[in-house]
């Protein structure tokens, strides 16, 4: 890999996760909006956006024909509705001040993705791992004490999202393929929904918002074009660690822009699950030395 594809790779995979780091301020534009409505025309657009991409590049046949498995059908579904979920709750959070919950859900995204490997595919864990992840436990801990009930925005966009990748490691489809068909699964819902609930919207709040609407699955569909791009000339270990751009401009955006209050319990928070982050994070990237040592 050559020093400019290096740069190529890192500019991707920036660009994607500045897209995901700005994305409260898209979906709050939706505003009066509820988040179910807003999840339905996301699903609803995002169907023609990546249809028009997988057919662009010839691959719908083979893509379509992945459906005549049952059990590819079971799975993608299943995703479907991990997404679903995880959509809807961001949506949710970014348009009722709880954006730096979303954040700090996205901040532990990695270290739960770690625990389900342990639990659900009976991966080792190293020991750095397992205090990322009591690290966390505490954080959650912290928060459950501090206000009497789970910060269960966080750990719902974590789980979920967790979730999706391990049920996206069952299926045999690239990710441009795959939001394809996960949209496929969702349209038909969304388009029920948006029928029945006069529109969701559409059409009563001005021009802005109808437009913002209408381009949510391009907004979808962008971030995911640009890091799939990135995978493919950067090492796991760089892809690895430019993801916390994305959480990290979430959050500077929740507190300088959206204006969110930072209490003591979550600066607290956030610097247990940091810890657990760096920790992961200089392990990672000292094993990947480690291994390229041993190749030369």
């Amino acid at each position: 890999m050559t020093q400019a594809e290096t740069i190529k790779g890192i500019l991707l995979a920036l660009t994607a996760n500045f897209i995901w780091g700005v994305a409260a301020l898209y979906w709050i534009q939706t505003k009066p909006i509820g988040p179910v409505d807003v999840m339905a025309h996301r699903a609803l657009w995002t169907l023609p956006v990546t249809f028009l991409i997988v057919a662009y590049f010839g691959r719908l046949n083979e893509t379509l024909a992945l459906m005549r498995s049952l059990m590819f059908c079971f799975w993608i579904a299943l995703a479907a509705l991990m997404l679903t979920i995880n959509w809807g709750v961001y949506v949710f959070a970014v348009t009722n001040e709880r954006a730096t919950e979303a954040s700090l859900g996205y901040f532990m995204l990695p270290l739960l993705t770690i625990a389900l490997g342990v639990f659900m595919f009976g991966e080792r864990p190293k020991p750095v791992h397992v205090v990322a992840i009591l690290l966390a436990v505490i954080a959650v801990l912290v928060q459950l004490f501090a206000y009497g009930s789970l910060p269960w925005v966080s750990l719902t966009l974590a789980l979920s999202f967790a979730l999706y990748g391990a049920i996206r490691k069952q299926i045999s489809a690239d990710s441009m393929q795959g939001l394809f068909l996960e949209s496929l699964c969702m349209a038909p819902f969304a388009a029920l929904w948006i029928l029945t609930h006069e529109g969701s919207g559409m059409g009563v709040y001005g021009l802005k918002v109808d437009l913002f609407l209408l381009c949510a699955g391009a907004f979808t569909a962008a971030p995911l074009l640009t890091y799939v791009a990135a995978t493919r000339v950067l090492p796991l270990s760089t892809i690895g660690l430019l993801t916390y751009v994305g959480p990290s401009i979430q959050l500077i955006v929740a507190i300088f822009v959206l204006r969110e209050p930072v209490t003591n319990v979550t600066i607290a928070t956030f610097g247990l699950v940091w810890l657990g982050v760096l920790a992961v994070s200089i392990e990672a990237g000292y094993s990947a030395r480690k291994s390229q040592k041993l190749r030369v």
